[in-house]
């Protein structure tokens, strides 16, 4: 029987999971789940190169997101689910590797200077922001990764970390570390309700796990064609963030009839938003009472964890004590 790749990915907790974070990586993930040996994180080390100044929710977003991961269809029987911050080896293999790390790679990001306009409200001139690339190579290779699932924009990243793992193994005259393949993902796109990107911090989302009644108010509101003012006037689908929405949750024919609907006029608005409301509340309705099954059941999600992190626990240590014989280190006594 053929050993299973072994693949790496996590996410921010940033609580609750919407409909940008289910089609953009959490589908995707439970697909390879099938395909590969899977280790998913919650990347909570990573939240502090943002949010140092206000960590207190950290916690409790971690909690909300792996409930949300579950609920989507990750299953633990299938892939390790763990959380970065209780693995304390990946610490060790970040130092190791800024050690070895040049100082210009890392400022040729070019998410580093994006995201600092992005998020100039904050202070993010810190060590941490600068090196966080570093971290991300350590979460990979630490557990020996063949790949990486990622979207075009991830791209840099995944390629800085092939190359820090190229100069550990060349420099210390080893092959501990496969040099990791970006598993390149098609990301939907899915827009927010307002036509913007779906953010929390414009309050433009639909979650997972939204109740039907608020499901119904928010697509009800959903911005359309703004050409389209009367009933009767034609219009443009693919201008409204309710045929991009159309397009993931309603059948293929389905949506040929919306688009030449909208383009003649046979179809309102009204219509074509009653007609997503009810596939959009029929997909999320297993994924819903999943959630409230799992929120009556919490000693199972904390033992899922447990057990991931024991897993990720041993890996990391095997992996560390290759690393540290490499470097000739932990041999004094």
């Amino acid at each position: 029987m053929a050993v299973r790749k072994r693949i790496l990915s996590g996410m921010r907790p940033t609580g609750r999971l919407h409909l940008g974070n289910l089609h953009g990586a959490l589908d995707n993930w439970i697909q390879l789940q099938n395909q590969y040996e899977c280790f998913f994180f919650v990347a909570d080390w990573h939240a502090l190169t943002t949010d140092y100044a206000t960590p207190e929710q950290i916690h409790a977003n971690t909690w909300e997101m792996v409930m949300d991961w579950l609920s989507a269809g990750l299953d633990p029987e299938l892939a390790t689910l763990f959380v970065q911050s209780d693995i304390k080896e990946h610490a060790e293999l970040y130092l190791l590797l800024g050690m070895i790390t040049p100082l210009p790679w890392l400022e040729r990001n070019p998410t580093y200077k994006e995201v600092q306009t992005q998020l100039d409200q904050k202070d993010l001139a810190t060590y941490g922001f600068l090196g966080y690339p570093v971290l991300q190579a350590a979460d990979i290779i630490i557990y020996r990764a063949n790949g990486v699932p990622v979207g075009k924009d991830q791209l840099p990243h995944v390629e800085l970390t092939r190359e820090i793992a190229r100069r550990f193994n060349f420099m210390y005259q080893t092959e501990i570390f496969p040099i990791p393949d970006p598993l390149l993902t098609e990301v939907p796109v899915l827009p927010g309700l307002d036509g913007r990107k779906m953010s929390k911090s414009y309050g433009n989302c639909i979650y997972i796990t939204e109740p039907e009644q608020s499901i119904v108010e928010k697509i009800s509101k959903m911005m359309t064609d703004p050409q389209r003012i009367r009933r009767n006037d034609p219009g443009d689908p693919e201008v409204s963030p309710v045929f991009a929405y159309h397009k993931l949750y309603s059948t293929p024919p389905e949506v040929a009839d919306i688009a030449d609907g909208c383009r003649t006029a046979r179809i309102g608005c009204v219509e074509c938003k009653k007609r997503l409301m009810r596939n959009v509340i029929a997909k999320l309705g297993p994924i819903r009472e999943k959630r409230l099954q799992l929120e009556r059941r919490p000693d199972d999600v904390k033992s899922i964890i447990q057990a991931g992190n024991d897993k990720a626990r041993r890996e990391s240590a095997a992996t560390m004590e290759q690393v540290r014989r490499a470097i000739g280190l932990g041999n004094s006594v």
